[in-house]
């Protein structure tokens, strides 16, 4: 049964989902946008850089390269080079050969659809052990790719979260995949889009500088408004 306090939380995170898919759009979550593989190691470039970047390195590295051996083979100067456009290319570079010879080690190609058929659990233990793999990122893979029960938290999702009020003040991204999967459905769909319309409001109108407060569609449910705009 849910606490007074965990089924306050829980209708404020559906209204606030209701409001942010009338207003960025519903997506399916199937077909993926994109194969295991490359959600993976496409994840791992998208830490702490843009969009664009993330897929401009990819681009670069690929058109390099072509397959996941060769890049595994890669030299990590060359490599760290050619992913530079995604920053902290130094860190991510050894990071992404060494997540694809352990894959490849242990499963004989590079391919992870094995995870398909794993509780999520075992899939999420599986996912960190690999080199440069945080939660996030294994979150986004069991999401996006297998369809899991799991709620990934980047940057946008886990600050829209805060300000609003949804989670206790200095949660930590880590803390944030548990409380937020206890307060949201146990249907991927609704994780997946909750996920995505948090993504496109942090980067449309709850940026990390200037937020655009008034034009907010979820104000009325925002710890932050009231505090910052209504007490003025």
């Amino acid at each position: 049964m849910l606490m007074p306090n965990d089924t306050r939380q829980h209708e404020k995170a559906m209204a606030m989902y209701v409001i942010l898919v009338a207003t960025y759009g519903e997506r399916q979550l199937k077909p993926p946008r994109r194969e295991p593989m490359v959600e993976l190691i496409m994840t791992i470039l998208s830490q702490r850089t843009t969009h664009a970047n993330e897929a401009l390195a990819f681009k670069q590295m690929w058109e390099h390269y072509g397959s996941w051996e060769a890049i595994r083979d890669a030299d990590t100067a060359e490599l760290t080079a050619l992913i530079a456009p995604s920053n902290y290319a130094e860190a991510k570079a050894p990071h992404i050969k060494a997540t694809l010879a352990q894959i490849i080690r242990e499963r004989g190609e590079a391919n992870i659809d094995f995870l398909e058929d794993l509780p999520v659990e075992e899939g999420l233990r599986w996912l960190l052990s690999l080199p440069g793999v945080g939660v996030k990122t294994a979150s986004l893979v069991l999401l996006f790719n297998f369809s899991k029960r799991i709620m990934p938290v980047d940057t946008h999702v886990h600050r829209v979260s805060l300000r609003t009020g949804l989670l206790a003040p200095r949660t930590s991204a880590e803390k944030a995949h548990i409380h937020l999967l206890e307060m949201l459905p146990s249907d991927p769909h609704v994780l997946y889009n909750f996920h995505v319309s948090c993504l496109r409001h942090g980067q449309k109108i709850c940026t990390w500088s200037a937020p655009k407060c008034p034009d907010c569609p979820i104000k009325h449910l925002c710890d932050y408004y009231r505090t910052v705009y209504e007490a003025e």
